[in-house]
């Protein structure tokens, strides 16, 4: 569905001087360097999948998406989607893909939104039938039908954002471009949101890529994440994978029966670790401590903790998602390359 193969994108930038004297040598004799905002990207996506592509700011991943969506076109390498390269014939490719950009719109400000969704009918071409066959299964999934009537300016956010999702699925696309869907909404819509997804993607069976900060949208929607940081890839593989190979800190949370027992752990000095391998945070009787499972076994560690405080609960879970990647971009994992 989605080949990538070898992709850069370079842009150049202008170097001045700083001051009035600097903006002026400019204008006669302009200093510019490349950056290379993507470098070398390949990776293949097969239909009906949905791929988490995260990444840190500035790390490439909005440039590597408009690519994808045809907005930009690389400097070199080729991208190749449903048979189609995205930035030659836009016209024909917009038509096989929806975007939705949490910070964007593409509603009317000043229409209802069932005025827009018509407008969107004739500029897709949706033969009535199919036109009532898809609302139906969109309010259905987004739940449109309290606001479909609503001018798009006295929307919610959630409601806006599930109307943006409609309005990129209107058409049926093969493959959707959802950038933070859940960006700035509460914890109910978000899961709602989510759900709608989800849904949209086991019925239609669309290729969706997701590009998000909410680790919780990756871990609810995504088998398979890319990661990428400073125009490369950083890892591309299975979530579970991901876990399970790079997950090794483990975190222990302990309720003491005494607060002041705390004093007694020397973690460090027990078992040599450095400062990346080990943190505690207190607040009263609770301690939550993490630590590198490598090094020391939670058999091991449980062991310590009892026998040095008298413990009234504790309970021990995985490492998250975001403690993992945190680590990835420190470099404080070594990725392996067939991971």
């Amino acid at each position: 569905m989605i080949e990538v193969k070898e992709v850069k994108k370079e842009f150049k930038k202008t170097i001045k001087d700083p001051g009035l004297k600097g903006s002026v040598k400019s204008l006669f004799h302009k200093n510019t360097e490349i950056v290379k905002a993507v470098d070398g990207l390949s990776f293949h996506v097969d239909e009906g999948e949905i791929l988490g592509f995260i990444g840190p700011n500035g790390a490439g991943k909005s440039t590597a998406i408009k690519m994808l969506t045809g907005i930009l076109t690389p400097t070199s390498g080729e991208i190749v989607i449903n048979g189609q390269i995205p930035y030659k014939n836009r016209k024909r490719y917009v038509k096989e893909i929806g975007v939705v950009f949490g910070q964007r719109t593409q509603l009317w400000w000043d229409l209802p939104l069932t005025e827009t969704y018509t407008v969107l009918k004739e500029i897709y071409m949706i033969d009535d039938k199919k036109f009532k066959d898809r609302m139906e299964f969109l309010n259905d999934v987004l739940e449109l039908e309290k606001f479909i009537k609503s001018p798009v300016r006295t929307l919610s956010l959630g409601q806006r954002m599930r109307a943006d999702i409609a309005a990129s699925m209107l058409h049926s696309p093969k493959v959707l471009f959802l950038d933070e869907p859940t960006i700035g909404l509460d914890v109910v819509v978000k899961d709602n949101i989510r759900k709608a997804i989800s849904q949209i993607n086991k019925n239609d069976k669309t290729t969706i890529i997701l590009t998000t900060h909410d680790l919780s949208d990756i871990e609810t929607l995504c088998e398979r994440i890319i990661m990428i940081d400073k125009g490369k890839m950083v890892y591309d593989g299975s979530l579970h994978k991901m876990k399970d190979t790079y997950g090794k800190m483990r975190e222990l949370n302990v309720v003491l029966n005494d607060a002041k027992d705390i004093g007694n752990f020397n973690i460090a000095d027990k078992f040599n670790f450095t400062d990346d391998d080990y943190s505690m945070v207190s607040q009263g009787s609770e301690l939550k401590l993490k630590f590198n499972s490598e090094k020391v076994s939670i058999a091991s560690m449980l062991d310590y903790v009892l026998n040095t405080v008298n413990v009234n609960d504790i309970s021990v879970k995985d490492a998250d998602i975001e403690e993992i990647i945190r680590r990835i971009y420190k470099s404080e994992v070594k990725l392996d390359e067939n991971a």
